[in-house]
């Protein structure tokens, strides 16, 4: 599991969630809630739902806005009505007992748990000061002063590393893209092409710069896992972002960065006491002994 993965997404996979969710709500059904008393919002053959459970799902709702509050919180309302419906049923089956239930349930608690604490230790990132603000605009001008929307037709393409480097050269050499096409049609491998309209940020960091210095028409290569990307630059437009208008888009950055510097801090210090062993087929030099005794017969 990658902390900085929970953390980014703010939420729990949709299964796990749905786990955790059911997890909370046999507690509700036992009668047993551990926490405050809520106000009912609904009754389910006597069983409640409270305004508390409807709280706790709105609040992992990001970027509702306040007149959507009352709609959403209906559907929630709804789903922990049907929720709770079905975990009786689930109830009566002792389905709780199965063994890879079990299971999913504890690791549902040990994914809520998790997240919890990583998202605490977050907490205590500082928010960034105007300065700081104020020096990442600086120092990103095609992001913000000089920025630009670019007209972009894209290549994927299919390909093995070792024909990477025979594909770029076809690509500098061709006169234009239809050229390159041909190539590709003509020596069998597989592509797709799509057109779109892109704004800076929202291309590759590593490949801005790059792209920002080609003329219309030129063309960009950049591996990736599948073999590789082609961006062919049809026409850009200047759109600059003034620095009060980026504030909020840079501190929310900045800050995510702390955060994540936090929990990678976190993990390390988790880390350095505890004693860790690797065994079987994870143990270090497991995967490759296999390889090394075929070579040397």
């Amino acid at each position: 599991m990658n902390p900085n993965t929970l953390l980014a997404s703010g939420r729990l996979v949709p299964g796990l969630m749905a786990m955790a969710l059911a997890t909370l709500l046999l507690a509700a059904c036992g009668g047993k809630g551990d926490g405050p008393a809520s106000e009912p919002v609904a009754r389910v053959n006597k069983v409640e739902v409270t305004q508390a459970q409807v709280d706790l799902l709105l609040q992992q709702q990001r970027n509702l806005r306040p007149e959507q509050q009352d709609a959403a919180g209906r559907q929630i309302v709804e789903r922990l009505v049907d929720q709770v419906l079905v975990l009786k049923k689930a109830d009566e089956t002792k389905l709780d007992r199965d063994p890879r239930v079990m299971q999913m349930i504890e690791g549902a608690r040990r994914e809520v748990l998790i997240r919890a604490y990583l998202e605490r230790v977050a907490e205590a990132a500082p928010k960034p000061s105007v300065d700081e603000v104020k020096k990442y605009f600086d120092e990103k001008p095609l992001l913000f002063r000089e920025r630009r929307i670019f007209n972009l037709q894209e290549l994927a393409i299919e390909a093995r590393p070792e024909q990477l480097a025979d594909l770029r050269e076809k690509l500098t050499a061709a006169k234009n893209i239809e050229t390159f096409v041909e190539y590709l049609k003509s020596n069998g491998l597989r592509f797709s092409g799509n057109q779109a309209v892109r704004a800076a940020e929202q291309l590759p960091a590593n490949a801005l710069e790059a792209i920002a210095r080609m003329s219309d028409g030129q063309a960009l290569l950049m591996p990736n896992a599948t073999g590789a990307q082609v961006l062919i630059l049809a026409g850009s437009r200047v759109q600059p972002v003034t620095e009060e208008q980026a504030r909020p888009a840079i501190e929310l950055h900045l800050l995510g960065e702390r955060k994540r510097k936090l929990v990678e801090d976190a993990m390390k210090e988790l880390r350095a006491p505890a004693k860790i062993e690797y065994l079987g087929k994870y143990a270090p030099g497991a995967a490759s002994a296999p390889a090394a005794k075929a070579s040397g017969g």
